[in-house]
């Protein structure tokens, strides 16, 4: 049961980090969903076999799933980033649309004669 929960949480964890670096659209509110659900059902497993020593294979395929999480989190960072730049030009744009320039910080001092 244990490797069925890790290969399903890989499953929605490289779905999501492939899709993010192939640009496709995708619904963040249900990847959370799956991704919280899993790793819940896995933290419930792990508690459940913790009293027996951890075989190998479950060693390394939790350490395979650290890695992967490990880059679907930088891969989300990286777009989060990329969305954050995208709506600072977009509200720079506005703001400079918007404005006549009349206290615009770039007027730093008036000269008087």
């Amino acid at each position: 049961m244990l490797t069925n929960s890790i290969e399903r949480l890989e499953e929605i964890i490289d779905a999501e980090t492939a899709a993010l670096l192939a640009h496709i659209p995708i619904d963040h509110q249900e990847f959370n969903r799956r991704k919280s659900q899993s790793l819940l059902e896995l933290t419930r497993l792990v508690r459940v076999t913790q009293s027996e020593p951890m075989r190998p294979e479950i060693a390394s395929r939790l350490q395979d799933l650290k890695a992967k999480l490990d880059q679907n989190h930088a891969v989300l960072e990286m777009n989060l980033r990329a969305v954050q730049e995208v709506a600072n030009i977009v509200s720079g744009a506005i703001q400079s649309a918007e404005s006549d320039g009349t206290y615009t910080a770039g007027a730093h001092h008036i000269a008087y004669e």
